[in-house]
Protein backbone atom coordinates (compact mmCIF):
# COMPACT_ATOMS: atom_id res chain seq x y z
CA UNK A 1 0.00 0.00 0.00
CA UNK A 2 1.46 3.34 -1.08
CA UNK A 3 0.91 6.57 0.91
CA UNK A 4 2.19 9.06 -1.70
CA UNK A 5 -0.03 11.60 -3.51
CA UNK A 6 -3.15 10.02 -4.94
CA UNK A 7 -3.28 9.67 -8.68
CA UNK A 8 -5.47 12.09 -10.55
CA UNK A 9 -6.58 13.06 -13.99
CA UNK A 10 -8.02 16.31 -15.34
CA UNK A 11 -11.77 16.73 -15.68
CA UNK A 12 -12.10 20.51 -16.17
CA UNK A 13 -15.44 20.00 -17.92
CA UNK A 14 -16.88 18.80 -14.59
CA UNK A 15 -16.58 22.30 -13.15
CA UNK A 16 -18.47 23.90 -16.02
CA UNK A 17 -21.22 21.26 -15.72
CA UNK A 18 -21.44 21.86 -11.96
CA UNK A 19 -21.64 25.63 -12.51
CA UNK A 20 -24.44 25.20 -15.06
CA UNK A 21 -26.51 22.84 -12.88
CA UNK A 22 -26.06 25.05 -9.80
CA UNK A 23 -27.17 28.12 -11.76
CA UNK A 24 -30.20 26.43 -13.33
CA UNK A 25 -31.41 24.79 -10.11
CA UNK A 26 -30.57 27.69 -7.82
CA UNK A 27 -28.43 25.59 -5.47
CA UNK A 28 -24.87 25.80 -4.20
CA UNK A 29 -22.05 24.70 -6.56
CA UNK A 30 -20.42 22.65 -3.78
CA UNK A 31 -23.61 20.63 -3.35
CA UNK A 32 -23.48 19.67 -7.05
CA UNK A 33 -19.80 18.69 -6.81
CA UNK A 34 -20.50 16.62 -3.66
CA UNK A 35 -23.22 14.78 -5.59
CA UNK A 36 -20.72 14.08 -8.37
CA UNK A 37 -18.19 12.79 -5.83
CA UNK A 38 -20.77 10.39 -4.38
CA UNK A 39 -21.61 9.17 -7.90
CA UNK A 40 -17.94 8.48 -8.66
CA UNK A 41 -17.53 6.73 -5.28
CA UNK A 42 -20.50 4.51 -6.08
CA UNK A 43 -19.01 3.59 -9.45
CA UNK A 44 -15.62 2.94 -7.79
CA UNK A 45 -17.14 0.57 -5.25
CA UNK A 46 -18.96 -1.27 -8.04
CA UNK A 47 -15.59 -1.84 -9.74
CA UNK A 48 -13.34 -2.55 -6.73
CA UNK A 49 -15.88 -4.15 -4.40
CA UNK A 50 -18.65 -2.67 -2.26
CA UNK A 51 -16.92 -3.86 0.90
CA UNK A 52 -14.07 -1.39 0.34
CA UNK A 53 -14.00 2.22 1.59
CA UNK A 54 -13.62 3.97 -1.75
CA UNK A 55 -13.61 7.78 -1.72
CA UNK A 56 -13.55 10.32 -4.52
CA UNK A 57 -12.56 13.98 -4.44
CA UNK A 58 -12.98 16.63 -7.10
CA UNK A 59 -10.55 19.52 -6.89
CA UNK A 60 -12.64 22.69 -6.68
CA UNK A 61 -10.11 24.67 -8.73
CA UNK A 62 -8.73 22.32 -11.39
CA UNK A 63 -11.57 19.84 -11.64
CA UNK A 64 -9.18 16.88 -11.13
CA UNK A 65 -10.75 13.69 -9.80
CA UNK A 66 -8.86 11.72 -7.14
CA UNK A 67 -9.97 8.19 -6.39
CA UNK A 68 -8.50 6.25 -3.47
CA UNK A 69 -9.06 3.35 -1.09
CA UNK A 70 -8.97 4.19 2.62
CA UNK A 71 -7.83 1.77 5.35
CA UNK A 72 -8.17 2.62 9.07
CA UNK A 73 -5.40 1.66 11.52
CA UNK A 74 -7.01 -0.16 14.49
CA UNK A 75 -5.96 -2.38 17.41
CA UNK A 76 -8.29 -5.19 16.37
CA UNK A 77 -9.48 -5.81 12.83
CA UNK A 78 -13.22 -6.38 12.47
CA UNK A 79 -13.40 -5.76 8.73
CA UNK A 80 -10.35 -6.72 6.67
CA UNK A 81 -11.57 -4.67 3.71
CA UNK A 82 -11.48 -1.36 5.57
CA UNK A 83 -9.16 -1.93 8.57
CA UNK A 84 -5.64 -3.13 9.32
CA UNK A 85 -3.51 -3.54 12.44
CA UNK A 86 -0.81 -1.09 13.52
CA UNK A 87 1.93 -3.61 12.65
CA UNK A 88 0.55 -4.09 9.13
CA UNK A 89 0.24 -0.35 8.66
CA UNK A 90 3.83 0.29 9.77
CA UNK A 91 5.05 -2.06 7.03
CA UNK A 92 3.74 0.54 4.55
CA UNK A 93 4.30 3.67 6.64
CA UNK A 94 6.83 3.56 9.47
CA UNK A 95 5.22 6.35 11.53
CA UNK A 96 1.64 5.12 11.19
CA UNK A 97 -0.53 5.76 14.25
CA UNK A 98 -3.73 4.20 15.60
CA UNK A 99 -6.83 5.92 14.19
CA UNK A 100 -4.99 7.11 11.09
CA UNK A 101 -6.16 6.31 7.56
CA UNK A 102 -3.76 4.92 4.96
CA UNK A 103 -4.66 6.11 1.49
CA UNK A 104 -4.13 3.82 -1.48
CA UNK A 105 -4.53 5.75 -4.77
CA UNK A 106 -6.53 4.04 -7.49
CA UNK A 107 -6.35 4.46 -11.25
CA UNK A 108 -9.06 6.46 -13.05
CA UNK A 109 -12.33 4.67 -13.77
CA UNK A 110 -13.35 4.02 -17.33
CA UNK A 111 -17.11 4.56 -16.93
CA UNK A 112 -19.11 1.90 -18.72
CA UNK A 113 -22.72 2.43 -19.80
CA UNK A 114 -24.21 0.97 -16.59
CA UNK A 115 -21.74 2.74 -14.31
CA UNK A 116 -22.40 6.03 -16.09
CA UNK A 117 -26.17 5.56 -15.77
CA UNK A 118 -25.82 4.77 -12.04
CA UNK A 119 -23.65 7.84 -11.53
CA UNK A 120 -26.17 10.00 -13.36
CA UNK A 121 -29.01 8.73 -11.14
CA UNK A 122 -27.03 9.54 -7.99
CA UNK A 123 -26.26 13.05 -9.23
CA UNK A 124 -29.89 13.72 -10.21
CA UNK A 125 -31.14 12.44 -6.84
CA UNK A 126 -28.66 14.49 -4.82
CA UNK A 127 -29.30 17.62 -6.86
CA UNK A 128 -33.08 17.15 -6.39
CA UNK A 129 -32.62 16.79 -2.61
CA UNK A 130 -30.47 19.92 -2.50
CA UNK A 131 -33.03 21.78 -4.59
CA UNK A 132 -35.87 20.80 -2.22
CA UNK A 133 -33.83 21.83 0.82
CA UNK A 134 -33.19 25.20 -0.82
CA UNK A 135 -36.95 25.48 -1.46
CA UNK A 136 -37.73 24.72 2.18
CA UNK A 137 -35.28 27.34 3.46
CA UNK A 138 -36.66 29.92 1.03
CA UNK A 139 -40.39 29.31 1.68
CA UNK A 140 -40.53 28.25 5.37
CA UNK A 141 -40.80 31.91 6.44
CA UNK A 142 -43.34 32.78 3.73
CA UNK A 143 -46.31 30.95 5.29
CA UNK A 144 -49.23 33.38 5.20
CA UNK A 145 -48.30 34.93 1.83
CA UNK A 146 -50.16 34.82 -1.48
CA UNK A 147 -48.11 33.49 -4.40
CA UNK A 148 -48.66 33.26 -8.16
CA UNK A 149 -47.65 30.27 -10.21
CA UNK A 150 -48.19 28.16 -13.30
CA UNK A 151 -50.03 24.82 -13.19
CA UNK A 152 -47.44 22.14 -13.95
CA UNK A 153 -49.71 19.09 -13.76
CA UNK A 154 -53.04 17.90 -12.36
CA UNK A 155 -53.27 14.41 -10.82
CA UNK A 156 -56.45 13.05 -9.18
CA UNK A 157 -57.66 16.62 -8.63
CA UNK A 158 -54.43 17.69 -6.89
CA UNK A 159 -52.69 20.58 -8.64
CA UNK A 160 -48.88 20.85 -8.78
CA UNK A 161 -47.79 24.48 -9.17
CA UNK A 162 -44.51 25.84 -10.53
CA UNK A 163 -43.63 28.91 -8.43
CA UNK A 164 -40.51 29.71 -10.46
CA UNK A 165 -38.03 28.98 -7.67
CA UNK A 166 -40.03 26.15 -6.17
CA UNK A 167 -42.80 23.64 -6.65
CA UNK A 168 -45.98 23.54 -4.53
CA UNK A 169 -49.17 21.52 -4.36
CA UNK A 170 -52.84 22.47 -4.01
CA UNK A 171 -54.81 19.49 -2.72
CA UNK A 172 -58.25 18.87 -4.17
CA UNK A 173 -59.99 19.90 -0.91
CA UNK A 174 -58.09 23.22 -0.95
CA UNK A 175 -59.59 24.18 -4.32
CA UNK A 176 -62.92 25.96 -4.69
CA UNK A 177 -65.92 23.78 -5.71
CA UNK A 178 -66.38 23.41 -9.46
CA UNK A 179 -62.90 24.89 -9.99
CA UNK A 180 -60.82 23.18 -12.68
CA UNK A 181 -57.25 23.95 -13.68
CA UNK A 182 -55.30 22.70 -16.66
CA UNK A 183 -51.61 22.59 -17.46
CA UNK A 184 -50.05 26.04 -18.00
CA UNK A 185 -53.01 27.87 -16.34
CA UNK A 186 -52.05 30.72 -14.04
CA UNK A 187 -53.05 30.23 -10.39
CA UNK A 188 -53.00 32.43 -7.29
CA UNK A 189 -53.09 30.77 -3.84
CA UNK A 190 -52.21 31.13 -0.16
CA UNK A 191 -49.22 29.37 1.45
CA UNK A 192 -50.69 27.75 4.56
CA UNK A 193 -47.94 25.25 5.38
CA UNK A 194 -44.33 24.39 4.51
CA UNK A 195 -43.03 21.21 6.09
CA UNK A 196 -40.64 18.34 5.62
CA UNK A 197 -42.14 15.02 4.54
CA UNK A 198 -40.68 11.62 3.64
CA UNK A 199 -40.42 12.57 -0.03
CA UNK A 200 -38.80 15.89 0.88
CA UNK A 201 -39.89 19.41 1.85
CA UNK A 202 -43.39 20.28 0.59
CA UNK A 203 -45.11 23.63 0.06
CA UNK A 204 -48.90 23.48 0.53
CA UNK A 205 -51.21 26.06 -1.04
CA UNK A 206 -54.89 26.78 -0.52
CA UNK A 207 -57.65 28.75 -2.20
CA UNK A 208 -60.27 27.87 0.45
CA UNK A 209 -58.38 29.11 3.54
CA UNK A 210 -60.12 32.06 5.28
CA UNK A 211 -56.87 34.02 5.26
CA UNK A 212 -56.64 33.73 1.46
CA UNK A 213 -59.61 36.06 1.20
CA UNK A 214 -58.19 38.35 3.90
CA UNK A 215 -54.89 38.62 2.01
CA UNK A 216 -56.73 39.33 -1.25
CA UNK A 217 -58.46 42.27 0.42
CA UNK A 218 -55.06 43.39 1.67
CA UNK A 219 -53.87 43.51 -1.95
CA UNK A 220 -56.97 45.33 -3.23
CA UNK A 221 -57.50 47.79 -0.34
CA UNK A 222 -54.54 50.14 0.32
CA UNK A 223 -55.97 51.10 3.75
CA UNK A 224 -55.65 47.46 4.88
CA UNK A 225 -52.10 47.23 3.56
CA UNK A 226 -51.22 50.47 5.42
CA UNK A 227 -52.82 49.23 8.67
CA UNK A 228 -55.53 51.92 8.78
CA UNK A 229 -58.21 49.22 8.45
CA UNK A 230 -57.87 45.87 10.23
CA UNK A 231 -59.50 42.57 9.34
CA UNK A 232 -60.54 41.14 12.71
CA UNK A 233 -62.32 37.94 11.62
CA UNK A 234 -63.11 35.92 8.50
CA UNK A 235 -65.63 33.10 7.95
CA UNK A 236 -65.97 31.30 4.63
CA UNK A 237 -68.13 28.74 2.95
CA UNK A 238 -65.62 28.43 0.06
CA UNK A 239 -67.02 29.18 -3.37
CA UNK A 240 -70.44 30.12 -1.99
CA UNK A 241 -70.49 32.85 0.64
CA UNK A 242 -68.23 34.56 3.15
CA UNK A 243 -68.31 37.17 5.91
CA UNK A 244 -65.44 39.45 6.85
CA UNK A 245 -65.34 41.73 9.92
CA UNK A 246 -63.37 44.99 9.60
CA UNK A 247 -62.60 47.96 11.84
CA UNK A 248 -60.99 51.32 11.10
CA UNK A 249 -58.27 52.89 13.26
CA UNK A 250 -59.17 56.26 11.72
CA UNK A 251 -62.64 57.52 12.64
CA UNK A 252 -62.82 59.51 9.39
CA UNK A 253 -62.58 56.36 7.24
CA UNK A 254 -65.53 53.99 6.84
CA UNK A 255 -64.04 50.46 6.89
CA UNK A 256 -66.93 48.86 5.03
CA UNK A 257 -66.99 51.53 2.32
CA UNK A 258 -63.23 51.33 1.84
CA UNK A 259 -63.41 47.56 1.34
CA UNK A 260 -66.32 47.82 -1.08
CA UNK A 261 -64.60 50.51 -3.14
CA UNK A 262 -66.00 52.88 -5.74
CA UNK A 263 -69.04 51.17 -7.28
CA UNK A 264 -67.91 47.94 -5.66
CA UNK A 265 -64.66 47.77 -7.63
CA UNK A 266 -62.51 46.49 -4.78
CA UNK A 267 -64.81 43.80 -3.47
CA UNK A 268 -65.65 42.71 -7.03
CA UNK A 269 -61.97 42.09 -7.73
CA UNK A 270 -61.88 39.68 -4.77
CA UNK A 271 -65.21 38.09 -5.78
CA UNK A 272 -63.87 37.48 -9.29
CA UNK A 273 -60.75 35.74 -7.92
CA UNK A 274 -62.96 33.55 -5.70
CA UNK A 275 -65.18 32.39 -8.56
CA UNK A 276 -68.19 34.55 -7.63
CA UNK A 277 -68.17 33.88 -3.86
CA UNK A 278 -70.60 36.35 -2.24
CA UNK A 279 -68.94 38.45 0.47
CA UNK A 280 -70.67 40.27 3.36
CA UNK A 281 -68.43 42.99 4.81
CA UNK A 282 -69.32 43.49 8.49
CA UNK A 283 -68.26 46.30 10.85
CA UNK A 284 -66.48 44.68 13.81
CA UNK A 285 -67.57 45.68 17.34
CA UNK A 286 -66.05 44.93 20.77
CA UNK A 287 -69.61 44.49 22.09
CA UNK A 288 -70.63 40.85 21.40
CA UNK A 289 -74.33 41.66 21.01
CA UNK A 290 -73.66 44.42 18.46
CA UNK A 291 -71.16 42.25 16.60
CA UNK A 292 -73.62 39.33 16.37
CA UNK A 293 -76.39 41.65 15.14
CA UNK A 294 -74.01 43.01 12.46
CA UNK A 295 -72.87 39.50 11.52
CA UNK A 296 -76.44 38.31 10.88
CA UNK A 297 -76.93 40.98 8.20
CA UNK A 298 -78.88 41.30 5.98
CA UNK A 299 -81.44 39.97 8.53
CA UNK A 300 -82.95 42.40 11.05
CA UNK A 301 -82.74 41.58 14.77
CA UNK A 302 -85.36 42.56 17.37
CA UNK A 303 -83.72 41.35 20.59
CA UNK A 304 -80.50 39.76 21.83
CA UNK A 305 -79.93 37.78 25.05
CA UNK A 306 -76.35 36.81 26.02
CA UNK A 307 -75.29 33.88 28.17
CA UNK A 308 -71.61 34.62 28.75
CA UNK A 309 -70.97 31.50 30.86
CA UNK A 310 -72.12 29.18 28.06
CA UNK A 311 -70.76 31.58 25.38
CA UNK A 312 -74.16 31.39 23.76
CA UNK A 313 -76.35 34.15 22.37
CA UNK A 314 -80.09 34.06 21.73
CA UNK A 315 -81.30 36.22 18.86
CA UNK A 316 -84.96 37.14 18.30
CA UNK A 317 -85.99 38.17 14.78
CA UNK A 318 -89.33 39.18 13.24
CA UNK A 319 -91.28 36.17 11.96
CA UNK A 320 -90.81 37.14 8.32
CA UNK A 321 -87.02 37.50 8.82
CA UNK A 322 -86.41 33.95 10.10
CA UNK A 323 -85.47 32.36 6.78
CA UNK A 324 -83.20 35.30 5.93
CA UNK A 325 -81.45 35.13 9.33
CA UNK A 326 -80.89 31.38 9.10
CA UNK A 327 -79.98 31.48 5.42
CA UNK A 328 -80.06 28.73 2.86
CA UNK A 329 -79.26 25.43 4.62
CA UNK A 330 -78.35 27.43 7.73
CA UNK A 331 -75.48 29.16 5.93
CA UNK A 332 -76.03 32.72 7.24
CA UNK A 333 -76.26 31.81 10.93
CA UNK A 334 -73.41 29.28 10.60
CA UNK A 335 -71.07 31.88 9.09
CA UNK A 336 -72.15 34.48 11.68
CA UNK A 337 -71.34 31.98 14.44
CA UNK A 338 -67.91 31.23 12.91
CA UNK A 339 -67.20 34.95 12.51
CA UNK A 340 -68.14 35.98 16.06
CA UNK A 341 -67.11 32.84 17.95
CA UNK A 342 -70.51 32.71 19.69
CA UNK A 343 -73.06 29.91 19.51
CA UNK A 344 -76.16 31.56 18.03
CA UNK A 345 -79.71 30.38 18.65
CA UNK A 346 -82.37 32.10 16.49
CA UNK A 347 -86.01 32.47 17.53
CA UNK A 348 -88.90 34.30 15.92
CA UNK A 349 -90.78 36.91 17.94
CA UNK A 350 -93.76 34.53 18.12
CA UNK A 351 -91.60 31.63 19.40
CA UNK A 352 -89.94 33.89 21.95
CA UNK A 353 -93.32 35.19 23.10
CA UNK A 354 -94.72 31.66 23.45
CA UNK A 355 -91.67 30.53 25.39
CA UNK A 356 -91.79 33.57 27.63
CA UNK A 357 -95.48 32.90 28.36
CA UNK A 358 -94.71 29.25 29.12
CA UNK A 359 -91.89 30.27 31.49
CA UNK A 360 -94.17 32.85 33.15
CA UNK A 361 -96.86 30.23 33.67
CA UNK A 362 -94.40 27.61 34.97
CA UNK A 363 -92.75 29.99 37.45
CA UNK A 364 -96.10 31.32 38.62
CA UNK A 365 -97.35 27.78 39.29
CA UNK A 366 -94.13 27.01 41.17
CA UNK A 367 -94.67 30.02 43.49
CA UNK A 368 -98.37 29.18 43.96
CA UNK A 369 -97.54 25.61 45.02
CA UNK A 370 -94.42 26.38 47.08
CA UNK A 371 -95.63 29.52 48.89
CA UNK A 372 -99.36 28.73 49.00
CA UNK A 373 -100.27 32.13 47.54
CA UNK A 374 -102.85 33.38 45.06
CA UNK A 375 -102.12 33.82 41.36
CA UNK A 376 -101.90 37.61 41.68
CA UNK A 377 -98.96 37.49 44.13
CA UNK A 378 -97.21 34.75 42.12
CA UNK A 379 -97.59 36.84 38.94
CA UNK A 380 -96.15 39.90 40.72
CA UNK A 381 -93.07 37.92 41.81
CA UNK A 382 -92.44 36.60 38.29
CA UNK A 383 -92.98 40.06 36.77
CA UNK A 384 -90.37 41.48 39.17
CA UNK A 385 -87.83 38.94 37.91
CA UNK A 386 -87.93 36.25 40.60
CA UNK A 387 -87.22 32.81 39.12
CA UNK A 388 -86.89 30.54 42.16
CA UNK A 389 -88.11 30.07 45.74
CA UNK A 390 -84.47 30.47 46.93
CA UNK A 391 -84.42 34.04 45.64
CA UNK A 392 -87.56 34.89 47.62
CA UNK A 393 -86.21 33.21 50.76
CA UNK A 394 -82.87 34.99 50.93
CA UNK A 395 -83.33 38.39 49.26
CA UNK A 396 -83.10 41.38 51.67
CA UNK A 397 -86.62 41.90 53.03
CA UNK A 398 -86.51 45.62 52.12
CA UNK A 399 -86.25 44.73 48.41
CA UNK A 400 -89.15 42.30 48.66
CA UNK A 401 -91.25 44.87 50.52
CA UNK A 402 -90.52 47.53 47.87
CA UNK A 403 -92.59 45.66 45.27
CA UNK A 404 -95.74 47.60 44.48
CA UNK A 405 -98.65 46.15 46.51
CA UNK A 406 -96.35 44.52 49.08
CA UNK A 407 -95.40 45.74 52.55
CA UNK A 408 -93.03 44.42 55.23
CA UNK A 409 -95.75 42.17 56.64
CA UNK A 410 -96.42 40.47 53.29
CA UNK A 411 -92.70 40.30 52.52
CA UNK A 412 -91.91 38.72 55.89
CA UNK A 413 -94.68 36.14 55.51
CA UNK A 414 -93.49 35.26 51.99
CA UNK A 415 -89.93 34.74 53.23
CA UNK A 416 -91.15 32.60 56.15
CA UNK A 417 -93.17 30.38 53.78
CA UNK A 418 -90.26 30.18 51.31
CA UNK A 419 -87.81 29.08 53.99
CA UNK A 420 -90.28 26.58 55.44
CA UNK A 421 -90.79 25.12 51.96
CA UNK A 422 -87.03 24.88 51.32
CA UNK A 423 -86.41 23.18 54.68
CA UNK A 424 -89.11 20.61 53.95
CA UNK A 425 -87.81 20.10 50.41
CA UNK A 426 -84.25 19.65 51.67
CA UNK A 427 -85.38 17.06 54.21
CA UNK A 428 -87.30 15.21 51.48
CA UNK A 429 -84.32 15.24 49.10
CA UNK A 430 -81.87 14.22 51.87
CA UNK A 431 -84.08 11.26 52.72
CA UNK A 432 -84.35 10.39 49.02
CA UNK A 433 -80.55 10.45 48.78
CA UNK A 434 -80.25 8.11 51.78
CA UNK A 435 -82.86 5.79 50.23
CA UNK A 436 -80.58 5.66 47.16
CA UNK A 437 -77.71 4.51 49.38
CA UNK A 438 -75.83 7.81 49.76
CA UNK A 439 -73.76 7.58 52.97
CA UNK A 440 -74.01 10.17 55.77
CA UNK A 441 -70.32 11.12 55.49
CA UNK A 442 -70.97 12.27 51.90
CA UNK A 443 -74.19 14.06 52.95
CA UNK A 444 -72.09 16.13 55.38
CA UNK A 445 -69.71 17.56 52.73
CA UNK A 446 -70.15 21.36 52.51
CA UNK A 447 -71.17 22.56 49.05
CA UNK A 448 -73.27 19.52 48.09
CA UNK A 449 -76.97 20.38 48.18
CA UNK A 450 -79.62 17.72 48.84
CA UNK A 451 -80.63 17.85 45.16
CA UNK A 452 -76.99 17.28 44.14
CA UNK A 453 -76.78 14.32 46.54
CA UNK A 454 -79.83 12.73 44.92
CA UNK A 455 -78.25 13.18 41.47
CA UNK A 456 -74.94 11.70 42.66
CA UNK A 457 -76.78 8.73 44.17
CA UNK A 458 -78.67 8.15 40.92
CA UNK A 459 -75.34 8.23 39.07
CA UNK A 460 -73.57 5.74 41.35
CA UNK A 461 -71.56 8.06 43.63
CA UNK A 462 -72.68 7.06 47.13
CA UNK A 463 -69.70 7.23 49.51
CA UNK A 464 -67.20 9.86 50.59
CA UNK A 465 -64.38 7.85 48.98
CA UNK A 466 -66.33 7.64 45.68
CA UNK A 467 -66.64 11.43 45.54
CA UNK A 468 -63.12 12.21 46.81
CA UNK A 469 -61.66 10.04 44.04
CA UNK A 470 -63.24 12.19 41.29
CA UNK A 471 -61.50 14.85 39.19
CA UNK A 472 -63.02 18.34 38.94
CA UNK A 473 -63.98 17.97 35.27
CA UNK A 474 -65.78 14.70 36.02
CA UNK A 475 -68.08 16.74 38.25
CA UNK A 476 -68.39 20.05 36.36
CA UNK A 477 -68.10 19.21 32.64
CA UNK A 478 -71.15 20.88 30.94
CA UNK A 479 -71.74 17.88 28.67
CA UNK A 480 -70.88 14.82 30.78
CA UNK A 481 -70.17 16.04 34.34
CA UNK A 482 -72.00 14.28 37.17
CA UNK A 483 -73.43 17.62 38.36
CA UNK A 484 -73.88 19.14 34.90
CA UNK A 485 -77.52 20.00 35.72
CA UNK A 486 -76.42 22.45 38.44
CA UNK A 487 -73.93 24.65 36.52
CA UNK A 488 -71.10 23.92 38.97
CA UNK A 489 -67.87 25.66 37.88
CA UNK A 490 -64.62 23.71 37.74
CA UNK A 491 -63.20 25.84 40.58
CA UNK A 492 -66.21 25.13 42.82
CA UNK A 493 -66.07 21.43 41.94
CA UNK A 494 -62.36 21.34 42.86
CA UNK A 495 -63.08 23.03 46.22
CA UNK A 496 -65.86 20.57 47.11
CA UNK A 497 -63.66 17.58 46.14
CA UNK A 498 -60.81 18.94 48.29
CA UNK A 499 -63.17 19.24 51.27
CA UNK A 500 -64.26 15.63 50.68
CA UNK A 501 -60.62 14.50 50.62
CA UNK A 502 -59.93 16.27 53.93
CA UNK A 503 -63.04 14.62 55.42
CA UNK A 504 -61.82 11.26 54.08
CA UNK A 505 -58.47 11.78 55.83
CA UNK A 506 -56.38 11.97 52.65
CA UNK A 507 -54.69 15.08 54.10
CA UNK A 508 -55.25 17.68 56.83
CA UNK A 509 -56.74 21.17 56.69
CA UNK A 510 -53.23 22.58 57.30
CA UNK A 511 -51.80 20.65 54.35
CA UNK A 512 -54.70 21.82 52.17
CA UNK A 513 -54.10 25.45 53.23
CA UNK A 514 -50.37 25.11 52.46
CA UNK A 515 -51.10 23.61 49.03
CA UNK A 516 -53.52 26.42 48.17
CA UNK A 517 -51.04 29.07 49.34
CA UNK A 518 -48.31 27.53 47.16
CA UNK A 519 -50.67 27.42 44.16
CA UNK A 520 -51.67 31.07 44.73
CA UNK A 521 -47.98 32.06 44.91
CA UNK A 522 -47.28 30.17 41.68
CA UNK A 523 -50.13 31.97 39.90
CA UNK A 524 -48.93 35.36 41.16
CA UNK A 525 -45.39 34.60 39.95
CA UNK A 526 -46.69 33.52 36.55
CA UNK A 527 -48.82 36.65 36.29
CA UNK A 528 -45.84 38.84 37.26
CA UNK A 529 -43.70 37.15 34.60
CA UNK A 530 -46.30 38.05 31.96
CA UNK A 531 -46.24 41.77 32.90
CA UNK A 532 -43.75 43.73 30.75
CA UNK A 533 -40.93 45.30 32.77
CA UNK A 534 -40.85 49.09 32.83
Amino acid sequence: MDTVETSSFPRTELLSVADTVAREKGIDRDQVLEAMEQAIQKAGRSKYGHENDIRAQIDRTSGEIRLARYMEVTETVENEATQLTLAEAQEHKADAQLGEFLVDPLPPIDFGRIAAQTAKQVIVQKVREAERERQFEEYKDRVGEIVNGIVKRVEFGNVTVDLGRGEAVVRREELLPRENFRRNDRIRAYIYDVRREQRGPQIFLSRTHPQFMAKLFGQEVPEIYDGIIEIRAVARDPGSRAKIAVISNDSSIDPVGACVGMRGSRVQAVVAELQGEKIDIIPWSPDPATFVVNALAPAEVSKVVLDEDAHKIEVVVPDEQLSLAIGRRGQNVRLASMLTGWEIDILTEREESERRQAEFKSRSENFVNALDVEDVIAHLLVTEGFTSVEEVAFIPIEELASIEGFDEGIAGELQRRARTYLEAENERLTQQARDLGVQDDLVGVTGLTPAMLVTLGERGIKTLEDFADLAADEVSDPAEGLLRDYEVSQTDASDIIMRARVAAGWFTEEELAATRAAEAARREAAAAADVPQQ
